[in-house]
């Protein structure tokens, strides 16, 4: 049976303005009512003035929705007459809870500029001290795996070696011999005007080795991997994986957190060097064209000018950027609550955080190496 539509009149008794209305008044059926009841106020004429009667004897249904909207029509302050107890009681509780919408806020730009940068800073001190004693977590799991050799996982230590190192070769080699190519050229170019282009091959050579060879290793690592690792951990936790763990009493991150790291720290210094081979071997391709070097040239000519403490020290600083980019890895994947975007989101904040730290330890290890005059 169809539900009668709602209806509304504008009227008066005894000189007094009163709202009738009746049918079925629910959210499914007051659409539109407005414009009706406007034509209806209209046809009355001047009885919308004055404190109005609700008559809601005729109506035959009616839920908060509608209640609302009869209350918002005639007045907050009208008197509502209803045919039983259930509608009043329904009137009563929409009337207590009718409140004024909150004024919009407008908030000076200045004060929210310094509201994000306080909140920003709150975040990242809470971000640095999480991380921190993440990282004596992990301490405390490796210093108890030293003392029980058999808690290690070799086969999972291998699996994401094979990850983060056999898999990365290619596109570590490729971006490296490229770079490789542009110092050399652009060295040459530069050089050239002072008669100092022989000069390429040490620019190429302690550029590599110091700075650029472990350093763009590690953003392409903690793009690569580090993203990976948090996406897989996260993924765990999305789907109670690691909950379970915990609850089968095994550990989280001696089982999920500790072969990655070592993963990472073995790799990241073989890693870097096959960058720093394949940059050299750009450079010596370019300066074989823009010079005509042979290959036996540049290299002897490396041998004799660029120490070997160029090439340790881009080798001291790989494996503290490799456990620096898993530590981040993994800490992000095990923030991940409840739902797929949230792993999306950590793992792009794992990625900014990973390039960020090594920037930042590169910068440090660079003052320290001037420092100690290396």
């Amino acid at each position: 049976m169809a539900e009668a539509e709602p209806t509304i009149r504008y009227t008066e008794r005894a000189g007094r303005p009163v709202v009738e209305v009746g049918g079925t008044w629910t959210v499914f059926s007051v659409r539109g009512i407005r414009e009706k009841a406007g034509k209806a106020l209209k046809a009355a004429g001047a009885v919308e003035k004055g404190k109005r009667t609700v008559d809601a004897t005729g109506l035959e249904r009616v839920d908060t929705a509608g209640a609302l909207e009869i209350l918002e029509l005639a007045g907050a302050e009208a008197e509502v007459e209803t045919k039983n107890d259930e509608q009043a009681a329904l009137f009563k509780i929409v009337r207590e809870n009718m409140c004024e919408a909150h004024p919009a806020h407008h908030v000076n730009g200045l004060v929210h500029w310094l509201d994000e940068i306080g909140r920003g800073s709150i975040d990242f001190y809470k971000q640095v001290i999480n991380l921190c004693a993440f990282f004596g977590e992990i301490l405390v799991v490796v210093i108890e795996a030293i003392l029980q050799p058999k808690r290690f996982r070799p086969n999972a230590v291998i699996q994401q070696m094979y990850e983060v190192w056999i898999r990365a070769l290619v596109i570590v080699g490729v971006l490296c011999f490229l770079i490789g190519v542009v110092i050399a050229y652009q060295g040459v170019q530069q050089l050239r005007q002072f008669g100092a282009e022989t000069f390429t091959v040490e620019a190429v050579g302690i550029g590599m080795f110091r700075e650029l060879g472990p350093l763009l290793t590690a953003i392409i690592v903690a793009g690569r991997s580090g993203s990976a690792f948090t996406a897989q951990i996260g993924t765990m936790q999305v789907n109670q994986e690691v909950d379970a763990m915990r609850t089968i009493g095994l550990n989280p991150v001696e089982w999920l957190v500790l072969p990655r790291i070592t993963a990472l720290l073995i790799s990241m210094p073989l890693l870097a060097f096959w960058g720093d081979m394949a940059g050299l071997l750009g450079g010596a391709v370019a300066c074989t064209i823009y010079l005509d070097f042979t290959f036996v040239q540049f290299f002897d000519r490396l041998r004799d000018t660029v120490g070997a403490w160029h090439f340790y020290t881009g080798m001291i600083k790989a494996p503290v950027f490799g456990i620096v980019i898993a530590v981040i890895g993994c800490f992000e994947g095990l923030q991940v609550r409840g739902s797929a975007e949230s792993v999306g989101q950590l793992t792009t904040k794992s990625v900014v955080e990973s390039i960020f730290c090594v920037i930042v330890l590169d910068a440090v290890f660079s003052i320290i190496f001037l420092l100690a005059g290396v």
